[in-house]
Protein backbone atom coordinates (compact mmCIF):
# COMPACT_ATOMS: atom_id res chain seq x y z
CA UNK A 1 0.00 0.00 0.00
CA UNK A 2 2.87 2.38 0.78
CA UNK A 3 4.25 2.04 -2.76
CA UNK A 4 0.84 2.51 -4.37
CA UNK A 5 0.14 5.48 -2.12
CA UNK A 6 3.46 7.02 -3.24
CA UNK A 7 2.35 6.58 -6.88
CA UNK A 8 -1.13 8.02 -6.33
CA UNK A 9 -0.03 11.23 -4.61
CA UNK A 10 1.99 12.59 -7.60
CA UNK A 11 -0.90 11.69 -9.91
CA UNK A 12 -3.23 13.86 -7.82
CA UNK A 13 -0.65 16.64 -7.53
CA UNK A 14 -0.17 16.81 -11.32
CA UNK A 15 -3.92 17.27 -11.69
CA UNK A 16 -3.84 20.04 -9.09
CA UNK A 17 -6.20 18.36 -6.67
CA UNK A 18 -6.69 20.30 -3.45
CA UNK A 19 -5.12 19.05 -0.20
CA UNK A 20 -8.59 18.14 1.06
CA UNK A 21 -9.17 15.95 -2.02
CA UNK A 22 -5.76 14.32 -1.47
CA UNK A 23 -6.72 13.39 2.07
CA UNK A 24 -10.23 12.25 1.18
CA UNK A 25 -9.14 10.00 -1.70
CA UNK A 26 -6.38 8.38 0.33
CA UNK A 27 -8.69 7.77 3.31
CA UNK A 28 -11.26 6.06 1.06
CA UNK A 29 -8.55 3.82 -0.36
CA UNK A 30 -7.27 2.92 3.12
CA UNK A 31 -10.84 2.05 4.19
CA UNK A 32 -11.23 -0.23 1.14
CA UNK A 33 -7.98 -2.05 2.02
CA UNK A 34 -9.07 -2.54 5.64
CA UNK A 35 -12.44 -3.87 4.53
CA UNK A 36 -10.95 -6.63 2.36
CA UNK A 37 -7.60 -7.05 4.18
CA UNK A 38 -5.81 -7.05 0.83
CA UNK A 39 -3.71 -4.63 -1.18
CA UNK A 40 -5.90 -2.47 -3.45
CA UNK A 41 -4.31 -3.81 -6.65
CA UNK A 42 -5.56 -7.27 -5.61
CA UNK A 43 -9.18 -6.14 -5.22
CA UNK A 44 -11.41 -6.70 -8.25
CA UNK A 45 -13.75 -4.15 -9.81
CA UNK A 46 -16.74 -6.22 -8.70
CA UNK A 47 -15.49 -6.20 -5.12
CA UNK A 48 -15.18 -2.42 -5.28
CA UNK A 49 -18.81 -2.20 -6.45
CA UNK A 50 -19.89 -4.44 -3.56
CA UNK A 51 -17.99 -2.21 -1.15
CA UNK A 52 -19.77 0.89 -2.47
CA UNK A 53 -23.10 -0.86 -1.94
CA UNK A 54 -21.94 -1.68 1.59
CA UNK A 55 -21.27 2.00 2.28
CA UNK A 56 -24.79 2.97 1.23
CA UNK A 57 -26.85 0.05 2.52
CA UNK A 58 -25.08 -1.03 5.68
CA UNK A 59 -22.96 1.89 6.83
CA UNK A 60 -25.71 4.35 5.78
CA UNK A 61 -23.23 6.90 4.48
CA UNK A 62 -24.57 9.89 2.57
CA UNK A 63 -24.70 9.92 -1.20
CA UNK A 64 -22.02 12.62 -1.39
CA UNK A 65 -19.55 10.64 0.76
CA UNK A 66 -20.20 7.40 -1.14
CA UNK A 67 -19.89 9.19 -4.48
CA UNK A 68 -16.58 10.69 -3.36
CA UNK A 69 -15.35 7.16 -2.60
CA UNK A 70 -16.41 6.06 -6.10
CA UNK A 71 -14.47 8.98 -7.62
CA UNK A 72 -11.40 8.03 -5.57
CA UNK A 73 -11.56 4.42 -6.78
CA UNK A 74 -12.08 5.43 -10.42
CA UNK A 75 -9.03 7.68 -10.18
CA UNK A 76 -6.83 5.08 -8.46
CA UNK A 77 -7.62 2.12 -10.69
CA UNK A 78 -7.71 4.00 -13.99
CA UNK A 79 -5.11 6.75 -13.53
CA UNK A 80 -2.63 5.28 -11.03
CA UNK A 81 -2.85 1.58 -11.96
CA UNK A 82 -3.60 2.19 -15.64
CA UNK A 83 -6.51 -0.24 -15.77
CA UNK A 84 -9.45 0.24 -18.17
CA UNK A 85 -11.94 2.76 -16.81
CA UNK A 86 -14.35 0.98 -14.47
CA UNK A 87 -17.98 1.96 -13.89
CA UNK A 88 -17.94 2.78 -10.19
CA UNK A 89 -21.18 4.71 -9.95
CA UNK A 90 -23.30 5.59 -6.94
CA UNK A 91 -26.93 6.20 -7.97
CA UNK A 92 -28.07 9.74 -7.29
CA UNK A 93 -30.28 9.93 -4.24
CA UNK A 94 -33.51 11.85 -4.37
CA UNK A 95 -33.03 14.60 -1.85
CA UNK A 96 -35.32 17.55 -1.21
CA UNK A 97 -34.08 20.79 -2.76
CA UNK A 98 -33.87 23.36 0.01
CA UNK A 99 -32.99 27.01 -0.47
CA UNK A 100 -30.74 28.55 2.19
CA UNK A 101 -32.07 31.08 4.66
CA UNK A 102 -30.69 34.46 3.56
CA UNK A 103 -29.37 36.92 6.10
CA UNK A 104 -30.69 40.47 5.85
CA UNK A 105 -28.16 43.30 5.69
CA UNK A 106 -29.03 44.21 9.29
CA UNK A 107 -28.36 40.62 10.42
CA UNK A 108 -25.05 40.56 8.55
CA UNK A 109 -23.91 43.77 10.24
CA UNK A 110 -24.85 42.41 13.67
CA UNK A 111 -22.79 39.28 13.01
CA UNK A 112 -19.80 41.24 11.69
CA UNK A 113 -19.75 43.50 14.75
CA UNK A 114 -20.31 40.70 17.29
CA UNK A 115 -16.81 39.18 17.74
CA UNK A 116 -14.67 40.72 20.48
CA UNK A 117 -11.51 40.02 18.50
CA UNK A 118 -10.79 42.63 15.78
CA UNK A 119 -9.08 39.88 13.77
CA UNK A 120 -12.26 37.81 13.78
CA UNK A 121 -14.43 40.80 12.89
CA UNK A 122 -12.14 41.52 9.94
CA UNK A 123 -12.18 37.89 8.81
CA UNK A 124 -15.98 37.79 8.67
CA UNK A 125 -16.10 41.20 6.99
CA UNK A 126 -13.71 39.96 4.27
CA UNK A 127 -15.80 36.84 3.60
CA UNK A 128 -18.95 38.96 3.17
CA UNK A 129 -17.40 41.92 1.35
CA UNK A 130 -15.81 39.66 -1.28
CA UNK A 131 -18.25 36.74 -1.34
CA UNK A 132 -15.53 34.22 -0.54
CA UNK A 133 -15.73 30.54 0.18
CA UNK A 134 -14.27 29.82 3.60
CA UNK A 135 -11.50 27.73 1.99
CA UNK A 136 -10.57 30.75 -0.15
CA UNK A 137 -10.68 33.20 2.76
CA UNK A 138 -8.30 31.29 5.06
CA UNK A 139 -5.71 30.88 2.27
CA UNK A 140 -5.47 34.58 1.45
CA UNK A 141 -1.96 36.03 1.42
CA UNK A 142 -1.11 39.66 2.15
CA UNK A 143 0.30 39.94 -1.38
CA UNK A 144 -3.13 39.04 -2.77
CA UNK A 145 -4.30 42.56 -1.85
CA UNK A 146 -3.56 45.17 -4.51
CA UNK A 147 -4.43 48.57 -3.03
CA UNK A 148 -3.43 50.43 -6.22
CA UNK A 149 -5.83 48.52 -8.44
CA UNK A 150 -8.27 47.99 -5.54
CA UNK A 151 -8.52 44.27 -6.21
CA UNK A 152 -8.22 41.10 -4.19
CA UNK A 153 -6.79 38.00 -5.86
CA UNK A 154 -8.21 34.57 -5.13
CA UNK A 155 -5.59 32.01 -6.09
CA UNK A 156 -6.71 28.54 -7.11
CA UNK A 157 -10.31 28.75 -5.95
CA UNK A 158 -12.77 25.92 -6.49
CA UNK A 159 -12.06 24.18 -9.77
CA UNK A 160 -8.43 25.33 -9.74
CA UNK A 161 -9.27 28.81 -11.05
CA UNK A 162 -7.79 32.20 -10.16
CA UNK A 163 -10.03 35.26 -10.09
CA UNK A 164 -9.87 38.92 -9.13
CA UNK A 165 -12.48 40.64 -6.97
CA UNK A 166 -13.13 44.33 -6.32
CA UNK A 167 -11.67 45.41 -2.99
CA UNK A 168 -13.98 47.39 -0.73
CA UNK A 169 -12.54 50.77 0.28
CA UNK A 170 -14.11 50.38 3.72
CA UNK A 171 -12.59 46.93 4.11
CA UNK A 172 -9.12 48.13 3.06
CA UNK A 173 -9.23 50.97 5.61
CA UNK A 174 -10.29 48.53 8.36
CA UNK A 175 -7.40 46.23 7.40
CA UNK A 176 -4.91 49.11 7.58
CA UNK A 177 -6.19 50.15 11.00
CA UNK A 178 -5.78 46.58 12.26
CA UNK A 179 -2.30 46.20 10.75
CA UNK A 180 -1.02 49.31 12.52
CA UNK A 181 -1.16 47.37 15.79
CA UNK A 182 -0.85 43.86 14.35
CA UNK A 183 1.52 43.85 11.35
CA UNK A 184 0.69 40.87 9.12
CA UNK A 185 3.05 38.09 8.13
CA UNK A 186 2.67 36.02 4.98
CA UNK A 187 -0.89 34.87 5.61
CA UNK A 188 -3.75 37.31 5.97
CA UNK A 189 -5.30 35.07 8.63
CA UNK A 190 -2.51 33.16 10.33
CA UNK A 191 -3.21 30.14 12.48
CA UNK A 192 -1.87 29.41 15.95
CA UNK A 193 1.02 31.86 16.58
CA UNK A 194 2.81 29.24 18.68
CA UNK A 195 3.26 26.90 15.74
CA UNK A 196 4.91 26.93 12.31
CA UNK A 197 3.38 29.75 10.24
CA UNK A 198 0.28 28.41 8.52
CA UNK A 199 -3.14 29.72 7.52
CA UNK A 200 -6.09 29.61 9.88
CA UNK A 201 -7.87 26.24 9.80
CA UNK A 202 -11.28 26.16 8.11
CA UNK A 203 -12.89 24.74 11.27
CA UNK A 204 -11.58 27.73 13.24
CA UNK A 205 -13.21 30.16 10.82
CA UNK A 206 -16.47 28.21 11.06
CA UNK A 207 -16.37 28.43 14.86
CA UNK A 208 -15.69 32.17 14.69
CA UNK A 209 -18.82 32.61 12.59
CA UNK A 210 -20.95 30.32 14.75
CA UNK A 211 -20.01 32.16 17.93
CA UNK A 212 -20.57 35.56 16.28
CA UNK A 213 -24.01 34.50 15.07
CA UNK A 214 -24.88 33.35 18.57
CA UNK A 215 -23.71 36.65 20.10
CA UNK A 216 -25.69 38.56 17.47
CA UNK A 217 -28.87 36.66 18.31
CA UNK A 218 -29.34 35.46 14.73
CA UNK A 219 -31.26 32.20 14.59
CA UNK A 220 -31.20 31.48 10.87
CA UNK A 221 -29.57 28.21 9.90
CA UNK A 222 -26.25 27.89 8.10
CA UNK A 223 -22.53 28.25 8.67
CA UNK A 224 -20.08 30.84 7.45
CA UNK A 225 -21.10 30.09 3.83
CA UNK A 226 -24.27 32.08 4.63
CA UNK A 227 -22.17 35.25 4.25
CA UNK A 228 -21.38 34.24 0.64
CA UNK A 229 -25.09 33.59 0.00
CA UNK A 230 -25.87 37.02 1.44
CA UNK A 231 -23.18 38.66 -0.73
CA UNK A 232 -24.72 37.27 -3.94
CA UNK A 233 -28.31 37.98 -2.98
CA UNK A 234 -27.64 41.51 -1.75
CA UNK A 235 -25.79 42.35 -4.99
CA UNK A 236 -28.73 41.16 -7.09
CA UNK A 237 -31.09 43.18 -4.89
CA UNK A 238 -28.89 46.23 -5.54
CA UNK A 239 -29.32 45.77 -9.30
CA UNK A 240 -26.04 44.07 -10.24
CA UNK A 241 -26.54 41.83 -13.28
CA UNK A 242 -26.40 38.08 -12.82
CA UNK A 243 -23.40 37.56 -15.13
CA UNK A 244 -21.28 39.92 -13.04
CA UNK A 245 -22.35 38.10 -9.87
CA UNK A 246 -21.44 34.81 -11.56
CA UNK A 247 -17.89 36.03 -12.24
CA UNK A 248 -17.48 37.39 -8.71
CA UNK A 249 -18.59 34.10 -7.18
CA UNK A 250 -16.37 32.06 -9.49
CA UNK A 251 -19.27 29.94 -10.71
CA UNK A 252 -18.54 27.87 -13.79
CA UNK A 253 -22.19 27.64 -14.82
CA UNK A 254 -24.78 30.42 -14.78
CA UNK A 255 -27.32 27.97 -13.36
CA UNK A 256 -25.41 28.01 -10.07
CA UNK A 257 -25.94 31.76 -9.86
CA UNK A 258 -29.51 31.90 -11.14
CA UNK A 259 -30.83 30.33 -7.93
CA UNK A 260 -30.06 33.56 -6.09
CA UNK A 261 -32.86 35.18 -8.08
CA UNK A 262 -35.21 32.96 -6.07
CA UNK A 263 -33.75 34.41 -2.87
CA UNK A 264 -33.86 38.09 -3.82
CA UNK A 265 -36.37 39.88 -1.60
CA UNK A 266 -36.73 42.91 -3.87
CA UNK A 267 -37.48 40.80 -6.93
CA UNK A 268 -40.06 38.82 -5.00
CA UNK A 269 -41.66 41.98 -3.65
CA UNK A 270 -41.83 43.47 -7.15
CA UNK A 271 -43.76 40.46 -8.46
CA UNK A 272 -47.52 40.90 -8.16
CA UNK A 273 -49.71 38.02 -7.12
CA UNK A 274 -52.42 37.16 -9.68
CA UNK A 275 -54.88 37.63 -6.83
CA UNK A 276 -54.10 41.37 -6.96
CA UNK A 277 -54.72 41.72 -10.71
CA UNK A 278 -57.79 43.76 -11.81
CA UNK A 279 -61.08 41.93 -11.99
CA UNK A 280 -61.79 41.47 -15.74
CA UNK A 281 -65.55 41.60 -15.08
CA UNK A 282 -65.20 45.18 -13.86
CA UNK A 283 -63.18 46.46 -16.76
Amino acid sequence: MTELRARMIPDMTLRRFSPRTHGAYLSHLVALVRHYHRAPDQISAEEVRQYLAHLLQEKKLSWSTSNQAACAFRFFYHTTLGRPAAEFVVPMARTPQRLPEILSRAEVLRILHAPRSPKHRLLLATVYACGLRVSEAVRLLVKDIDSERMTLRVEQGKGGKDRYLPLSERLLEEMRQYWREHPPGEWLWAGDPGRTPAPMHISTAQKVYGFAKQLAGVRKKGGIHALRHAFATHLLEAGVDVHTVQRLLGHRFITSTIRYFHLSRTRLAATRSPYDLPDPSQS
